[in-house]
């Protein structure tokens, strides 16, 4: 009986191993384009590229001398034109690469999430697992996908500080949100730290959105609010701003947002300062961009 020589044994494991794993890759990799994301297939995917890459590289060692021979082939400058190309093209994603990606299940891990259809606007918003946020809005008939509304969403705490941003406004004509942000920004300057890390002496004068959402003591939980403000880009005329409270103690699933009013400036002792006022003669199309906003909570 003919035995296996060590080196033809070590070539013959390299390249068992090398297969199996580049099949591991395959899957992994249709499964993580196919389904939402999952820090699983993710995590496996990532984990065995690197496995991947040690494996290529025993691969090359016991096979110097036919890449000796690959290298002055030409078929060496084709290949790296055509890796090139395919690299860069994948990369910057023109038109054609992106709507492939958009057959992608996969949206990423992210927190946040907003959408925009004909037929309405979606916000998602996930701080954690067993909290997750959505906000339907069903559109009116002054909205135009064409020419979307600029749209800003924050949270606010019960003495009307802002505490959170959880959409920003794509440019400017959104005043009540532009002078909340300003200030939440002003405080963290002043406290001299970082946006979730500016915490006062009690959860109601609190800048972190866990003390709200997710407090430590879920006895002392302190009820926050949900506001949008919404205007159409380029409109003189005054924004609108819905709201809803959301209070952890008196759980809710399905919360309708009201309309709260439009700002208006009205500046006191030399400071700037804003209020909202209810909707008289001085809204127009504004009224029209939302038919109902609906806020589902899933509190798992």
């Amino acid at each position: 009986m003919r035995k296996t020589e060590p080196s033809g044994l070590r070539r013959r494991t390299t390249s068992l191993l090398t297969a199996l794993s580049f099949v591991v890759l395959a899957v992994s990799g249709v499964l993580a384009f196919l389904l939402p994301f999952s820090i699983e297939v993710v995590g496996l995917h990532a984990l065995m590229g690197f496995v991947f890459v040690g494996l290529i590289g025993m691969h090359l060692l016991n096979n110097v001398r036919a890449m000796k021979g690959y290298l002055r082939s030409r078929a060496l400058w084709a290949s790296l034109a055509i890796t090139s190309v395919l690299g860069l093209l994948f990369y910057f994603q023109p038109g054609p690469v992106k709507s492939l990606l958009g057959l992608s299940g996969n949206f990423g891990p992210a927190m946040e999430r907003f959408e925009m259809s004909e037929d309405g606007m979606v916000f998602q918003y996930a701080p954690a697992e067993e909290y997750r946020m959505e906000l339907k809005v069903k559109t009116g008939s002054a909205y135009d996908l064409k020419d979307p509304p600029q749209v800003a969403i924050w949270l606010e705490n019960q003495g009307a500080y802002h505490i959170k941003t959880l959409l920003t406004p794509a440019g400017e004509g959104l005043p009540y949100w532009e002078f909340k942000h300003a200030g939440w920004e002003k405080a963290k300057a002043e406290a001299g730290e970082e946006p979730d890390a500016v915490s006062g002496p009690t959860p109601n004068g609190s800048f972190d959105p866990a003390d709200y959402i997710l407090p430590a003591d879920a006895e002392n939980s302190t009820p926050y609010k949900l506001l949008i403000e919404i205007n159409q880009a380029d409109d003189e005329q005054a924004s609108l701003v819905y709201a809803v409270e959301i209070d952890n103690l008196d759980p809710s699933t399905y919360q309708l947002l009201e309309l709260v009013g439009y700002p208006k400036r009205e500046d006191e002792d030399g400071k700037e300062a804003w209020s909202l006022f209810y909707v008289d003669e001085s809204v127009g199309s504004a009224l029209e961009l939302i038919d109902s906003a609906l806020l589902v909570i899933d509190r798992r």
